[in-house]
């Protein structure tokens, strides 16, 4: 098989990945709008533990910046199944933190910058508005990385890596930086 074909059907996967690509950040979106806070009524023990899931979610960001560190030290000596481990460990722990993210914002609500805030308002902002909106292209870029290399297209995959590693890192990295940034607010 050649590696351009390679394994995995990629008329029916591109696809997907597209549609999932454009689709969650587009749901994210709307289900952070603030017109969305308090439509879902939620029992008040539940948002009393959800107000814990940003200390919850820097965690998971923590692991993912390991895990893609480790990844890319792995793949660097030569051992690719620990490296694919690691990455697709980080890509479902991500998932995990988008789940767990979107619950806090809809059980919670907004939480803003506040007096309390550990950074002044510029680096707070300017910290937190790249993360987003660099989040939004982790979607595709590391859903793409995974496809290729599982589709064994590893010269593809590499020169996609080069693009993907370093936002993904900055995403997971900045998102535990926001928390403690503003971890006097929640």
């Amino acid at each position: 098989m050649s590696e351009v074909q390679g394994v995995l059907n990629s008329k029916k996967i591109v696809p997907w990945i597209w549609v999932v690509s454009i689709v969650v950040p587009v749901v994210v979106g709307v289900l952070l709008n603030p017109k969305m806070e308090g439509l879902i009524p939620f029992p008040e023990g539940f948002v009393a533990m959800a107000r814990k899931l940003p200390f919850v979610n820097a965690g998971i960001n923590s692991l993912v910046s390991i895990l893609l560190v480790a990844g890319v030290v792995l793949i660097k000596r030569g051992n690719r199944e620990w490296h694919q481990k690691a990455m697709i460990s980080a890509f479902v722990l991500s998932a995990i933190f988008l789940v767990t993210y979107v619950t806090y914002h809809l059980s919670v609500g907004h939480v803003g910058y506040c007096e309390e805030n550990l950074a002044p308002k510029w680096l707070y902002f300017t910290i937190l508005i790249t993360h987003i909106g660099l989040s939004v292209t982790i979607v595709p870029l590391a859903s793409f990385s995974i496809f290729r290399a599982l589709n064994k297209t590893f010269e593809r995959h590499k020169k996609l890596t080069r693009i993907a590693f370093p936002l993904w890192l900055y995403v997971s990295v900045t998102g535990v930086l926001v928390v403690i940034m503003n971890s006097g607010c929640y």
